[in-house]
């Protein structure tokens, strides 16, 4: 926040899923801190990075939400500016476009005294609801599965140098990634609409950073499902479920009639995530495919975890071509 002038608020809609008669919404209010993606310096790529993170949430404050044909729902921000809404609705069907999509409006219920709100307090948020028509899900990791992060690197420091002094539209994602998802996205026969998830450890001050690089390098639109910074650097209980693993849990629950296909790398637990939820929704996972990393022992640890595995397909693949060739023989794509 500046010294001298207040900055004025925003509502970030983050893009969520949900079913014909459910309503799910999630997102942060917060001060908008005016963060230029036009600037290329150094200098200006460390205060974007800076202005990220450092947030000024609007706490405890009554949200309004409208869709489109004039239903209202209402929802209160926590003490760090996040909402959400989880309601059953009557049917939804109307109000979603041809590839799923339900369009709806947020807004500040009430004038804030002496504080602007940007675009007439009017903000968009979007809501997925996958296609009956819809032959599976697709579930993907981000860090180092479709984004060069360095996760693996020593010390992490590949990941700290491409997240602070890199552009998302310069961040390069692995070779053919956004075609081969896109593939997927189309289905058997090129014309389906299969939903993509994208999941990620990074927190959700990362959201727009993200959302940028996916539409940049082409990737199939779909909700990104991040974590909270009280999540990322707090203390989990020993037998508590990662995030990533949670928001996968919550997307077979709210579909118990679709299969998925679940995309990771090698590096970081995916691979455990991945076998422990196969096993406990036997049936629903039709396929699993992990990038291999440049790192030999995680790549022998995880040649062992599925050396005996035989109750999903699990392919450990080079890159996109060997899982395109693979998700086409399994008659997944075109």
């Amino acid at each position: 926040m500046s010294l001298f002038k207040k900055d004025p608020l925003q509502i970030i809609a983050f893009q969520t899923y949900g079913t014909n008669t459910h309503f799910y919404a999630i997102g942060r209010a917060i001060e908008d801190e005016a963060i230029d993606l036009s600037k290329k310096s150094l200098w200006s790529l460390l205060i974007n990075t800076y202005k990220r993170f450092e947030t000024d949430e609007i706490k405890h404050t009554k949200l309004r939400i409208t869709l489109a044909d004039g239903r209202i729902f209402y929802t209160t921000t926590d003490k760090n500016g996040y909402y959400k809404i989880s309601v059953d609705v009557e049917d939804l069907s109307s109000l979603i476009n041809d590839e799923g999509w339900l369009h709806y409006e947020i807004r500040y219920e009430n004038e804030i005294r002496g504080r602007k709100i940007n675009h007439d307090n009017k903000f968009p948020g979007e809501m997925l609801v996958p296609s009956t028509t819809s032959e599976f899900g697709i579930i993907s990791d981000i860090d180092d599965t479709i984004l060069h992060t360095g996760v693996v690197s020593k010390f992490k420091w590949r990941l700290i140098v491409n997240t602070l002094f890199k552009r998302a539209e310069r961040r390069s994602p692995l070779k053919g990634a956004a075609e081969f998802y896109y593939k997927l996205h189309r289905g058997s026969d090129g014309k389906k609409a299969n939903p993509v998830y994208y999941v990620s450890h990074s927190p959700w001050n990362l959201y727009r950073y993200l959302e940028v690089f996916l539409m940049k390098n082409s990737f199939p639109k779909g909700p990104i499902l991040l974590r909270t910074l009280s999540n990322f650097f707090g203390k989990k209980a020993i037998d508590e479920k990662p995030q990533k693993q949670k928001e996968i849990i919550q997307l077979l629950k709210m579909y118990p009639q679709q299969q998925f296909i679940l995309i990771g790398d090698s590096g970081e637990h995916d691979a455990d995530i991945y076998i422990e939820i196969s096993q406990n929704h036997p049936n629903r996972i039709k396929a699993i495919y992990l990038r291999s990393v440049k790192h030999k022992a995680k790549m022998l640890r995880i040649k062992g975890l599925f050396k005996n595995y035989k109750s999903t397909p699990v392919l450990l693949v080079e890159s996109s071509e060997h899982a395109e060739f693979h998700a086409r023989e399994n008659g997944f794509i075109v």
